[in-house]
């Protein structure tokens, strides 16, 4: 390339992503990105960080960090961007693709990066993908949006104009009828984690009441994933500790299936665990038997459930649609669903907006605002940043030091 042009381009979740940035990398893309057609590009991305980590595990291999002799899943979010940048500027590419490159991002770090990438630009060509007008990177001059899989780029002079959503339907009502004999659905006292004496948490004391709206929120690296593992039965290090679950000491007799049949839960990772072809449908109906896939015949209630919740995200058209080919945002409101399907007396939303434009999020901070409203559903949100149009009732903080991270109430 003779000069250096950098492009930020705001995608709608209708867009094929990956069929998109397949093109640019393979020289085949035209408009106003052909410039970049006899260029070599390199993708940054949670999906090529994603596919090294399981390259590195099957093959036992260390390929991105080999100065530190450490696979690149031993470290954290954080320092694996970090690691991955690094190892694709040592390809010298012309260009580098930054897939929403601040999600799962604390603040301090979405600064640093933003710091970063600001330098960067000076030396090389940088092709933004966004899917919220906000996190666009306001250096890059030339934005331009994508609507559809016809590739057609519009300029942006404004923001563009986002579709409201609204809700299809009213919230279904619940097939399954669960226990409500207890105060606190979740309840920690003086809890600690350690890992190879590495203290992640220390002395989390925290109570979480029916109905509540809760929001889990702390730095990369902080323990969120570790407090989670905890409520969820995942980690068995929640044995023997203070911990106890809809009313129940851990520990006391319940299995994890007890715990997890309550339990709504989404991440934004639960879809690399569904590599066999299954339909949306069956998806969302996967939600009543808490499995990674559909292996029992569904009744009539169940699959009436399931088109309600179909019709509410406006995918009822798609419910014979194998999941795995779907758009990335259209995966994640699918994901959502089969977490809402049982309607549990416990949801928990890890991220729930990332990787969603600006329609889509709408629609899901609009859901949650509905069960909140109009349901008991107890709903622990974690996420770095505050929707505007969410008002958790209470926010819990977990402040890392080197002695592990502490809690405290916000609100």
């Amino acid at each position: 390339m003779k000069s250096i042009q950098h492009f930020a381009i705001l995608i709608s979740n209708r867009v094929n992503k990956k069929e998109l940035i397949n093109r640019i990398l393979s020289q085949n893309i035209y408009g106003q990105l052909a410039v970049f057609n006899k260029s070599k590009g390199v993708l940054f991305s949670d999906i090529a960080i994603a596919d090294f980590i399981a390259k590195e595990h099957r093959y036992h291999t260390i390929e991105i960090t080999t100065s530190e002799k450490r696979q690149l899943n031993t470290f954290s979010s954080g320092e694996r961007r970090k690691a991955f940048l690094k190892y694709c500027l040592a390809q010298k590419p012309d260009y580098i693709i930054f897939d929403n490159p601040f999600d799962h991002l604390d603040h301090q770090s979405r600064i640093d990066l933003g710091d970063q990438l600001i330098e960067l630009s000076q030396t090389i060509s940088i092709i933004q993908l966004a899917n919220r007008d906000e996190n666009m990177l306001p250096f890059i001059k030339e934005k331009w949006y994508l609507e559809d899989n016809n590739f057609l780029f519009s300029e942006i002079k404004k923001t563009p104009r986002i579709k409201t959503t609204t809700l299809n339907s009213e919230i279904p009502g619940s097939l399954l009828s669960f226990s409500q004999d207890y105060k606190s659905v979740v309840k920690f006292e003086d809890v600690s984690v350690s890992y190879n004496d590495k203290v992640i948490v220390k002395d989390i004391t925290w109570d979480v009441k029916k109905g509540e709206f809760w929001q889990l929120i702390g730095p990369n690296g902080s323990g969120k994933s570790t407090i989670l593992s905890l409520i969820t039965g995942d980690n068995p290090k929640a044995y023997g500790q203070n911990i106890s679950i809809f009313g129940k000491k851990k520990g006391t007799g319940e299995s994890i299936w007890d715990i997890k049949s309550r339990i709504g839960h989404f991440s934004t990772n639960i879809a690399e665990l569904f590599k066999r072809n299954q339909t949306v449908e069956h998806m969302v109906l996967s939600g009543f038997f808490d499995s990674i896939g559909l292996y029992k015949e569904p009744s009539d209630l169940q699959q009436h459930k399931a088109e309600q919740w179909l019709e509410i995200i406006d995918m009822t058209q798609l419910k014979d649609t194998y999941f795995n080919r779907l758009t990335l945002g259209q995966q994640r409101l699918v994901l959502i669903v089969r977490a809402l399907v049982k309607q549990p007396p416990l949801l928990i939303l890890d991220e729930p907006i990332e990787g969603l434009d600006q329609e889509n999020s709408n629609l899901v901070t609009q859901l949650i605002n509905t069960l909140i409203e109009k349901t008991k559903i107890t709903i622990l949100y974690v996420s770095h940043t505050i929707e505007k149009s969410l008002e958790p009732t209470n926010i819990y903080e977990l402040i890392p030091s080197e002695n592990g991270s502490s809690g405290q109430l916000l609100l």
